[in-house]
């Protein structure tokens, strides 16, 4: 049975709604579980790779433990011990507006400062503001595409630093107290990875483009040059074209390919509670158009609050 078959054949076409024409689809009347049949599980992975990122209401019955026991169904789950992390469960990461630390609201690929970053990202709404609270994705595949032929080629030959010290001050827009937490944390735990700007997909042969706020710089570009380009493949990236917006409910879960995808969690909502809980699942090291693989230039890990990855 085709891939395209066993889709249908265990989640109807009609239960698959299209949130945007590149990006993002709706499953419905799937309960997520640690204990969905394997063929269940593939469709749900079919569905990832072809619509890039995936949601599912009404999901209210999940904790953290069951949340745990569907992404680990995904594949190895990343233990937040190795990025320095110590509050929270094993893999489970709990992103609370109350409590400071980096937020996410610019564009960015989760922990890409690392050379094998997570693969998939299963996220859930545990407490949603009334209003605002919104995240929005990319896909860079179709960016990719969308670049002109000696863009294409400029930027298969192009590499990138990422790194975890990037300019949050910048970018982030913080509070006195998360810059204190952010300086604090960089003490503790310090990444720093060449990437290549686009990688080949290791599941579908696309080629991505792999940006975002971490980057600190382009290898062998002078930074003048390296910020017009950085922006200049950024546009494309964040066209509205290439995104889908999610506007989130209690007990929604978001799973998203973070191999194809950039997303900016817009902070919209004041002084409302956001918290969401992240399962990250264990991802490849990045290969380049040549065949070249993501190198790590600095991991050193220390010890850090479980807020700042």
């Amino acid at each position: 049975m085709n891939e395209t078959a066993l889709i249908d054949n265990v989640i109807p076409r009609t239960d698959v709604v299209k949130r945007a024409t590149r990006i993002g689809a709706e499953i419905r009347n799937v309960k997520l579980s640690g204990d969905l049949p394997g063929q269940t599980i593939a469709a749900i992975n079919g569905l990832l790779l072809e619509h890039k990122v995936i949601f599912f209401r009404d999901q209210g019955h999940l904790d953290d433990a069951e949340q745990e026991r569907f992404a680990l169904r995904l594949g190895r789950l990343v233990p937040l011990a190795t990025l320095g992390a110590t509050k929270g469960t094993m893999s489970m990461l709990e992103i609370d507006s109350a409590r400071g630390g980096i937020r996410a609201d610019n564009w960015h690929i989760d922990v890409a400062y690392v050379d094998a970053y997570p693969k998939i990202l299963v996220l859930r709404g545990v407490v949603i503001p009334p209003v605002g609270g919104d995240t929005v994705w990319s896909n860079t595949a179709a960016a990719y595409l969308d670049l002109p032929p000696p863009l294409q080629r400029l930027a298969d030959d192009l590499w990138a630093v990422h790194s975890n010290a990037f300019d949050f001050a910048v970018i982030a827009r913080p509070s006195e107290a998360d810059k204190k937490l952010y300086e604090e944390a960089l003490t503790r735990m310090r990444f720093e990875t060449e990437h290549p700007v686009v990688r080949v997909h290791p599941e579908t042969g696309e080629r991505t483009l792999v940006l975002g706020c971490y980057v600190k710089h382009f290898v062998d570009i002078p930074k003048y040059d390296g910020q017009r380009l950085f922006d200049l493949f950024e546009s494309h990236i964040t066209a509205p074209e290439n995104t889908v917006r999610w506007n989130w409910k209690q007990g929604d879960v978001a799973i998203w390919d973070n191999r194809a995808t950039t997303h900016y969690a817009v902070k919209d909502y004041g002084d409302q509670r956001r918290v969401v809980h992240r399962a990250a699942i264990d991802g490849e090291v990045p290969v380049s158009v040549d065949g070249r693989c993501s190198v790590a230039r600095v991991k050193a890990i220390k010890q850090a609050p479980a807020n700042v990855v």
